[in-house]
């Protein structure tokens, strides 16, 4: 097979990836791995988007966007409850 069209379906694979693990980062509390996946991949896509167009643009866009807002909006109370446990542990050792 064409090296080229292997690239393609990668980044058209990556798009779709990007996208539906963007919507799990809204999940409370556990999508926030999703979300920096999410991220993840959609930096790598757009590395190829240098070279190839990308017709799963938008679905990348909004997933990156979607993972963005959810990393923002789960990192809060995932860094209030270790901040204060960690300050229980220091207060009381």
């Amino acid at each position: 097979m064409n090296p080229d069209a292997l690239l393609k379906l990668k980044m058209l694979k990556g798009s779709m990836r990007c996208f539906i693990f963007g919507l799990l980062g809204f999940i409370p509390i556990i999508g926030l791995p999703f979300a920096l996946a999410s991220l993840w991949i959609s930096g790598r896509v757009r590395r190829l988007e240098k070279l190839f167009w990308n017709p799963a643009r938008p679905y990348r866009i909004a997933g990156s966007t979607c993972a963005a807002m959810s990393v923002i909006l789960w990192s809060i109370p995932v860094i209030i409850i270790l901040g204060s446990v960690f300050w229980q542990l220091w207060v009381v050792a």
